[in-house]
């Protein structure tokens, strides 16, 4: 269970495709998100403690769910975002590629099924893809929502 006030940091991943662009979201895996797919792709992102940066958690965390390292390039600050469970998000958007191939997820452990007494392993995200934005934006938790709206900004600038 998350505790209000944790905070959490991630990389959005673009790419420009024709006149739009493309943002490469992670589905979240485990058992609650199994059947849902509108609604249940998020950033890569994990939480960080108070003595780390949260440009460098989040380039950590990418790489820790994902994998594979944040490509090169220069990040761009999309702000924060408070979930409705108290979470403070933090995102940069970087723009490159990836193939969602490459990924090797990260896996977390839970009791599953509930009160059973067993442990299994889940993949933090069982799946990645590239979305346009119009896409992305039904497809992503709705508390993540500003960050594709703030890339779209950005991008039009």
């Amino acid at each position: 269970m998350r505790v209000a006030g944790t905070r959490s940091a991630g990389i959005l991943l673009f790419r420009r495709v024709g006149d739009g662009a493309e943002v490469l979201l992670g589905h979240m895996g485990g058992p609650f998100w199994a059947r849902r797919d509108d609604g249940g792709w998020t950033v890569p992102k994990g939480e960080y403690g108070p003595d780390e940066e949260p440009e460098a958690a989040a380039r950590r965390e990418f790489t820790e769910e994902l994998g594979v390292p944040v490509p090169p390039g220069p990040a761009v600050d999309l702000g924060t975002v408070r979930q409705s469970g108290g979470k403070v998000v933090t995102v940069w958007a970087v723009e490159g590629d990836l193939d969602p191939a490459s990924v090797v997820p990260g896996t977390f452990e839970m009791e599953w099924p509930p009160r059973s007494g067993r442990r299994q392993e889940f993949p933090e995200l069982d799946r990645v893809g590239w979305f346009a934005l119009p896409d992305a934006h039904r497809k992503i938790l709705a508390s993540q929502r500003p960050f594709l709206d703030r890339l779209a900004t950005h991008l039009d600038g």
